[in-house]
């Protein structure tokens, strides 16, 4: 077993004896090169047995760790990771080094501009503004350039001095202030103007030319975190607050220092994009994902989907629309040339010669841009042509009511029955073979060259992602793949009224329905690492959607399992499945019918709504909870808040609501963000239902494509793609109630399928503990009562 020195870097003064077996068993295991995988109930200190681990293999000068990654899916999650490290810190020696943190965000949270919303920033636009702007600046200070950075850097002070001695200080927001902390930069872009007139086009980032101006010299031995105005290494753990506010009160850019301390400190917090999101991984974070790693993944129930989602591709109608164009203006000055025409005067296409040159420099020829035009041109008017067509068959009239039309999917195979998809077999009658598929990538490149090169600006192209998808769409397989079309409801004014564009977005689907080589292969590139999650039972369903299993079976790398229950008093908890009937469509109908199906749920429900303090009820679906609403607000005497699919906003909105004062009802959808990673902790939750099994929607094509690749993977597809998941989502939401030994508090689970052994039951996926004992309604009543009367 591992020795005893991570109790130097553990936070509290005790561990549990979980604790204690999960640390020295993750360290034992990432020595060895493997993973340890851990089902912990809330309380088993998950977050701190990571944490310690992995900071111990990082400070032993006997392993090769050199930064622990920590990858979750929820913020709450994000938050305790900083917490808990904190709390390392706070618990060390006082001559001890404290451990180094950041935590990883968008530029939308970072930027300063953006944070205040200045000249025209917000959420949607802030990438392309902040890329534009950095090209300009580097434009103006690079070789060649007009000015240097550091003279930038000193116009922007200089212009916020002169509008502060005008005493202009209090009329238009002069200082540009974040965090609490002022910048030495005015409120407004700065402008460079040489001489020429200002606008637009002359604005830069006084904070980028700030950071640029304190990199080191081209070819020196030193890295780019010599830029950083402050030590970051000795500060501890430093979150996107204390970055923005460290960073703007030297006036340099937040996301650029955060890029450039990203390999020097020993804990980095992030999401699952930083380690599996290919883009995200190509431009940003690289470089930690090598054996020097070791990697935490959180809430590692969420792994598969989350990854499935990251690891499929996809194009849309808007994209294919700006490929066209994009390679039209390349080839346009060559042909123009050869018939002997000017290109219109006051274009930025390209020319001739530029085109020419790239051209030579690549195994691309003027013949495949033109094939590869053709190619792009008549793949969109046969998307056109589909969506119109499935329109037509779905809706009928549907151009004299556009604004009625709903999210669709047009699957362009059966989706269960793989085999080539529509579009493929389209593009081969239409006399497009494999080379059409596979050149569009690097045509693609040479386009966002040349186009760069002639705009003297980096920008994003839509060439690229376009031949990057064809030529995926033409690898893949179509067992593991599922191709569909896409509709987005979304509203364009500019699109003709009878357009369906005006309603949609249209996008070329690619989905990865088995995704677990794509997480093996990437956990693979890691040292060793922990993933871990209050719910991941059945292990051995999770190795295998995870590619964990082939690690250990192909690699010989160990993946060492170990589950930890609740080990809070079972006195202060009840434990209910109850044997009400099926809550599915076919026993429940709609919404607007009363059957006995309902009627027994609305009892159920009621009676465990009415039990003292907060009261969490977790609907299959928002349109469910909607109903059960409704009814409990004409049953009760206590307040009942109704969450719907909203925005972070509103939702916190919603939670500040319910912990507030008195008793109140909460109901949600176990599809909502309520039900997972959220700290119900003390008298914040007094009980939680969960109603029906939230097996998502069957009928979707994409659904029935994923589930049928399963079946050929795992042989089981509907538990391994349905069945489980759909547990796992219930026993997250009924999880919210224990959260420390002092908590009091009920769980019930509604549905026979909980309950009783049956040909869909899920009784075998619930944790082996015996804690949730088969109740009848009848029961369930008699079992509350007598938990009311003990807290009485």
């Amino acid at each position: 077993m591992a020795d005893s020195n991570w109790r130097a870097v553990f936070g509290h003064e005790e561990p549990y004896d979980e604790q204690v077996d999960g640390i020295e068993t993750t360290i034992d295991t990432a020595r060895d090169g493997g993973y340890t995988v851990i089902e912990g109930a809330c309380g088993t200190g998950k977050t701190m047995i990571a944490l310690t681990a992995g900071i111990d293999l990082v400070r032993d000068p006997d392993t090769d760790y050199e930064r622990v990654l920590v990858l979750t899916s929820v913020k709450q999650q994000l938050r305790q990771f900083e917490t808990d490290l904190e709390t390392i810190n706070d618990a060390l020696p006082d001559d001890s080094r404290p451990v180094s943190g950041l935590t990883l965000v968008g530029k939308a949270d970072v930027c300063p501009y953006n944070r205040e919303r200045v000249a025209g920033f917000d959420d949607g636009n802030v990438y392309d503004r902040c890329e534009t702007l950095r090209d300009r600046t580097r434009d103006i200070t690079g070789e060649g350039g007009e000015t240097t950075a550091g003279s930038l850097a000193g116009r922007a002070r200089s212009q916020q001095i002169g509008l502060a001695d005008s005493g202009t200080r209090d009329t238009g927001g002069t200082f540009l202030e974040t965090t609490g902390e002022a910048t030495p930069y005015p409120r407004q872009l700065p402008e460079y103007s040489d001489g020429g007139p200002v606008g637009a086009e002359t604005e830069y980032c006084p904070f980028y030319a700030r950071y640029l101006e304190d990199l080191p010299e081209e070819g020196s031995d030193s890295d780019s975190a010599e830029a950083v105005p402050y030590d970051f290494t000795t500060a501890g753990a430093v979150t996107p607050e204390d970055l923005v506010a460290q960073s703007v009160r030297h006036g340099t850019c937040p996301h650029s220092v955060m890029g450039a301390v990203l390999g020097h400190v020993e804990v980095v917090v992030g999401n699952y994009y930083h380690a599996f999101d290919p883009r995200t991984v190509g431009s940003f974070t690289g470089a930690l994902l090598d054996e020097s790693t070791f990697v935490v993944c959180d809430e590692a129930h969420m792994l598969e989907p989350r990854v499935r989602n990251l690891v499929s591709e996809g194009i849309t109608d808007t994209s294919l629309r700006d490929a066209e164009t994009e390679l039209s203006r390349v080839i346009q000055p060559v042909k123009f040339e050869r018939e002997g025409r000017q290109v219109e005067g006051g274009s930025k296409t390209a020319d001739a010669d530029l085109v020419r040159a790239e051209l030579n420099d690549s195994e691309v020829s003027i013949e495949d841009l033109d094939r590869t035009l053709e190619f792009v041109q008549d793949l969109r008017s046969e998307l056109d042509r589909r969506v119109t067509a499935h329109l037509d068959r779905k809706w009928g009239g549907w151009k004299s009511d556009i604004a009625a039309l709903e999210d669709d999917e047009v699957p362009l195979r059966d989706p269960a029955e793989p085999a080539e998809d529509e579009l493929s077999e389209w593009a081969r009658e239409a006399g497009y073979g494999d080379a059409d598929w596979t050149r569009a990538e690097a045509v693609g490149a040479v386009v966002e060259r040349i186009l760069n090169e002639a705009e003297s600006e980096d920008r994003t192209r839509s060439s690229p992602a376009v031949g990057r998808v064809l030529g995926e769409w033409y690898r893949r397989g179509h067992t593991d793949h599922f191709r569909e079309i896409e509709l987005e409801r979304t509203w364009n004014e500019t699109e003709p009224a009878d357009s369906w564009r005006r309603a949609y977005t249209a996008r070329l689907a690619l989905h990865n329905c088995v995704p677990s080589d794509a997480i093996g292969s990437r956990l693979a590139s890691f040292g060793g690492g922990i993933l871990m999650s209050a719910t991941l039972e059945p292990m051995a369903a999770f190795t295998e959607v995870t590619g964990l299993d082939y690690l250990e079976r192909e690699e010989d790398r160990p993946v060492v399992e170990r589950r930890y229950g609740l080990h809070f008093p079972a006195e202060n908890r009840e434990s209910f499945a109850v044997a009400a009937p099926k809550f599915t469509y076919d026993n429940r109908g709609s919404v607007d019918e009363s059957n006995p199906t309902r009627t027994h749920y609305v009892r159920a429900i009621s009676k465990a709504a009415a039990l003292p303090g907060n009261v969490l009820v977790a609907m299959p679906s928002y349109t469910e909870a909607e109903w059960i609403a409704d009814v409990l607000c004409d049953r009760l005497d206590k307040p009942v808040l109704r969450d719907a699919s909203s925005d972070d906003e509103a939702t916190e909105s919603l939670k500040s609501d319910f912990f507030a004062g008195e008793g109140k009802v909460l109901v949600t959808s176990l599809r909502g963000t309520l039900t997972e990673g959220v700290d119900y902790s003390g008298d914040r939750l007094s009980a939680a239902v969960v109603c029906g099994v939230p097996i998502v929607n069957t009928s979707s094509p994409r659904t029935k494509a994923v589930r049928r690749a399963y079946d050929d993977e795992f042989e089981d597809g509907f538990v391994y793609a349905l069945t489980i998941p759909a547990v796992r989502k219930a026993r997250q939401a009924i999880g919210r109630v224990i959260r420390s030994p002092d908590d009091v508090g009920v769980r019930v689970l509604l549905d026979e399928r909980y309950a009783r052994e049956s040909w869909d039951s899920v009784r075998p996926y619930l944790p082996d503990d015996g804690e949730f004992q088969p109740v009848s309604p009848d029961m369930l009543e008699l079992g509350l009562e007598r938990f009311r009367s003990r807290l009485d």
